[in-house]
């Protein structure tokens, strides 16, 4: 088992890995930085420390190196630092040693340092009288997950990028353009599944995606939906779609059999919660679509599933309405916090076919 383990996530770090950015042209989904950046390299503008934040998986290691690339530095003079594992003033001594040792081929010595809101107090003090007066040949990249950690007297001295998120319309795009590369394709619904079990990682979603491409048979050309739910584990489809329909019939007794039957699957509410958000919001839409609309949602979800909200949408009924959709994503908070994970889930069901009041 650990060997199976070790073999799959090699596997995915190797995929992330084989389709990682090597320049600003392949960077997504963060325009405004490539364009400040790219404008001030081109202006030989080097900073001597630049502070990235945003959440985790989006490519801030990524820039990072492509940063150091760009300002004409070879590996041998990058040093990549995890925070987390060296957060010491010891360690920050250690590295203000170094940084005096002039670059082996390169004009510029980077020193990435990942993580770093992981670093002691002590050790922030010791790196900010290097930052304040760094050598001319070296060049600062802070990433981090959590800026609120950073002291204000580091950020003050960084020029700071906060990365976006990226949208599941962007990591859709991602996992079909790399499927494609792999030789394979994904089942309408299924690479937009991938996307949402991504949660706005590149990262996790290629990592996913790598999982779901391993199940793919020799001659294979397409992936269906189903297997992607299987191999990943997600709700499935018909799950979603029971709760939605429990909602549109104004049937609890219904919602709450889905709902117990999520829990006897051991589904994670959370993701179960994100799939049937999304799918009432595409129900809602089709319910007042107009021009393009009804055509766009069908490209991004399976056939019978656009059949089946399609349906619903037609007979309009009372609670497929945006007061419903608003306590759907009151439940979406509360699942992050709940003490019974199916608890958000029920308490919407009874708040949107007002069952509370008649109790």
């Amino acid at each position: 088992m650990e060997y199976v383990m070790y073999t799959l996530f090699m596997s995915e770090l190797a995929l992330y890995r084989k389709y990682r950015p090597s320049s600003f042209d392949d960077v997504i989904g963060q325009d405004h930085i490539v364009r400040a950046l790219s404008a001030a390299l081109s202006k030989g503008a080097v900073a001597h420390a630049y502070l990235l934040t945003g959440s985790r998986g989006i490519g801030k290691t990524t820039i990072a190196r492509i940063i150091a690339k760009e300002i004409g530095t070879s590996d041998n003079d990058i040093v990549e630092i995890d925070g987390a594992s060296n957060r010491k003033i010891e360690d920050v001594r250690d590295l203000r040693e170094n940084v005096r040792t002039l670059p082996f081929d390169s004009k510029y010595k980077v020193y990435i340092i990942d993580e770093v809101h992981m670093l002691t107090k002590e050790a922030w003090n010791a790196l900010l009288k290097t930052l304040e007066e760094p050598p001319a040949h070296v060049v600062f990249i802070l990433a981090t997950t959590e800026l609120e950690k950073v002291p204000e007297t580091i950020v003050s001295r960084c020029q700071t990028f906060t990365l976006k998120k990226p949208t599941e319309t962007i990591l859709k795009d991602v996992v079909r353009d790399i499927a494609k590369k792999e030789g394979c394709a994904l089942a309408s619904g299924a690479d937009e599944l991938v996307a949402t079990l991504g949660d706005g990682s590149f990262r996790d979603t290629i990592g996913i995606l790598q999982k779901v491409l391993s199940i793919k048979e020799k001659g294979d050309k397409k992936i269906s939906l189903a297997a992607v739910e299987e191999i990943t584990g997600a709700p499935s489809g018909t799950l979603v779609n029971d709760y939605i329909s429990a909602i549109a019939d104004s049937d609890i007794a219904k919602g709450l059999a889905v709902v117990e039957k999520a829990n006897a699957q051991n589904l994670e509410m959370k993701v179960f919660i994100k799939l049937i958000l999304q799918r009432f919001r595409y129900a809602l839409m089709l319910r007042y679509a107009y021009n393009d609309m009804a055509s766009s949602i069908a490209e991004r979800i399976g056939e019978n599933d656009f059949a089946f909200l399609s349906e619903i949408a037609k007979k309009k009924p009372e609670t497929i309405v945006s007061s419903s959709l608003e306590i759907l994503l009151e439940c979406a908070q509360l699942s992050k916090s709940a003490f019974v994970p199916s608890l958000p889930l029920e308490l919407a069901l009874w708040k949107i076919l007002g069952a509370a009041d008649s109790a």
